[in-house]
């Protein structure tokens, strides 16, 4: 059996310290686990460094954190859709921002939960985004080696969830969020709704249980 916990948005997220490496699936806020945000930035955990697809917007998914002031250090694949993240990084020196191209972050998550070494790649080669990295040849050609991206706790999003944690998602949703369950210490799912085990087809099952530990139940 499944040691999941199903429990409220507050309960779960009290647990998140300063500090702590969170990934927040989404894509420009389709997808992302607004529920969690919402009940971090009432927590108010601050100097977190945030992994995501991109900064979503001003008051939006990652840009509540942001407006809160909670983010010293955010992996983004682009920001241009929050004004936010460039006022911070012209007036806060302690800010951080880290551009990875999007398949390069997505391939680094899946890499952080399939226990992988690492990723070879040609993005960013003859760039800045190469500075400081690693070069290795194969076959005689160049690819940069971009190590896994882990996490303590994920923060997720999907559709419907069994009471084992077992769940599907609708649409664009299935974004970031299966590849970063397996990819942190400690996985919370938000879901719209939870069914008895039995009720979701295990064909289509994309997140398995076995990688959350906290269920939430999104209000109505």
């Amino acid at each position: 059996m499944s040691n999941i916990l199903i429990t409220t948005a507050q309960d779960a997220v009290s647990q998140i310290p300063d500090g702590a490496v969170v990934m927040l699936g989404g894509f420009l806020g389709c997808g992302a686990p607004e529920t969690l945000i919402d009940a971090l930035v009432k927590k108010g955990s601050k100097n977190l460094t945030i992994i995501s697809n991109d900064a979503a917007m001003p008051n939006v998914g990652v840009g509540k954190l942001l407006k809160n002031g909670q983010i010293k250090k955010l992996l983004v694949s682009h920001a241009g859709t929050n004004p936010d993240v460039k006022e911070k990084m012209n007036n806060d020196k302690e800010f951080e921002c880290e551009f990875i191209p999007q398949g390069t972050l997505a391939e680094r998550i899946c890499a952080g939960g399939n226990g992988l070494g690492g990723i070879l790649t040609k993005t960013g080669l003859g760039t800045l985004a190469a500075e400081g990295k690693q070069i290795i040849k194969v076959n005689g050609q160049d690819f940069l080696l971009e190590i896994p991206l882990k996490a303590d706790f994920a923060l997720i999003c999907a559709y419907v969830a069994d009471k084992m944690g077992n769940a599907i998602y609708r649409g664009t949703a299935r974004n970031f969020n299966p590849l970063m369950a397996s990819a942190a210490k400690q996985t919370i799912m938000s879901v719209k709704k939870i069914v008895e085990v039995g009720e979701i087809d295990p064909n289509d099952v994309i997140t398995p249980g076995i990688f959350i530990d906290y269920l939430i139940q999104e209000a109505a």
